[in-house]
């Protein structure tokens, strides 16, 4: 953990190393002058903190008042963003510095305060959330809470809203679709055979997600070719909103090998005998799907394929999809 000081004037900064108060070592290190960051002197202090606990604890405020501040990196909207490390912190300790912070924060005029802990300082939970702060997601190492600060309406952005599915449409020369059969889910012992589906992974591309499905699923090698559609529907899982994309894949290898954990069948299919289960033409989405197919299968469709992109401001590629075929005749 970094914990910064603001004596006048100079910055003191100091790294603490203890998990508790009984035995509080502090290592400052003097940055005078110059650019933010540059270290002119060092040098170490050991305190005993047994001595002063009963004081810090009754008059914390008083002591601490303007002097020990939390690490923070300002964001790009005004706020800060505080990612405290794992190493263990106490609770009243973590308390007087938060106060302090928020103290610091609201006389720079900052917004928004993005508080990461990991999970190994869930005891800090309830400090934070007496101070303000509220939930905004939790991932399996660590919870996000934030705290809005100007007495103005909250902008800060929501958790995720959406997660995100694919269908692949894989389908040979002859006319024959890929098709399973699933082990669990709604789906499960009904016999109605379907495309490979599955949920895109964290910093996925939907199209490598459409490609690994299919791999996972049946063992089949494919190229990926295009978004045929998407569909979006709401309250789904957990009350998040769902976005699923049909894919076409053009097939690379045709010897199945199914995954034995979630699928119960999987064959070739002539597309006729799949657009007739009467499962596709009761429910709208199944049955339009199967239009789309159709429609590709006889080139009367054209749908969106990934084309590679920088993006504004970031240096990081991204894939843009579009109808490539009618912006490339025109």
């Amino acid at each position: 953990m970094i914990i910064r000081c603001f004596p006048k004037p100079s910055i003191l900064c100091f790294s603490s190393t203890s998990p508790s108060f009984s035995s509080l070592r502090l290592r400052p290190t003097f940055l005078t002058g110059g650019p933010a960051g540059k270290i002119r002197n060092s040098f170490g202090i050991h305190l005993n903190a047994r001595s002063i606990s009963a004081s810090l604890r009754s008059s914390a405020a008083k002591q601490l008042d303007n002097v020990l501040l939390l690490s923070a990196k300002e964001d790009d909207h005004g706020g800060v963003i505080v990612e405290m490390s794992s190493e263990p912190m106490d609770q009243i300790l973590f308390t007087c510095l938060l106060k302090e912070s928020i103290i610091q924060w609201k006389q720079q005029g900052k917004k928004g305060v993005w508080l990461r802990l990991p999970i190994e300082l869930a005891n800090l939970i309830e400090s934070a959330v007496n101070e303000g702060f509220y939930y905004h997601h939790a991932e399996k190492n660590y919870l996000m809470l934030v705290y809005w600060i100007p007495a103005t309406p909250n902008t800060l952005p929501p958790n995720a809203t959406h997660r995100v599915g694919v269908g692949a449409f894989v389908m040979k020369e002859n006319g024959e679709v890929l098709v399973v059969q699933e082990k669990g889910g709604k789906m499960s012992g009904t016999g109605v055979w379907k495309f490979p589906t599955g949920v895109v992974d964290e910093g996925e591309d939907i199209c490598d997600a459409a490609v690994r499905e299919v791999k996972e699923e049946t063992g089949i090698d494919a190229k990926f070719v295009e978004v045929l559609a998407f569909r979006q529907s709401h309250k789904k899982f957990f009350n998040k909103s769902d976005l699923f994309f049909m894919c076409m894949l053009h097939p690379l290898s045709f010897d199945i090998q199914k995954q034995e954990r979630e699928i119960e069948a999987a064959q070739w299919m002539a597309f006729e005998e799949y657009a007739a289960q009467p499962f596709v033409q009761k429910y709208d989405l199944p049955k339009y799907v199967a239009q789309i197919c159709f429609a590709k299968r006889h080139k009367q469709y054209s749908g969106f394929s990934p084309v590679s992109t920088i993006p504004t401001f970031s240096k990081q590629q991204t894939n843009l999809y579009f109808n490539t075929t009618d912006l490339i005749s025109t």
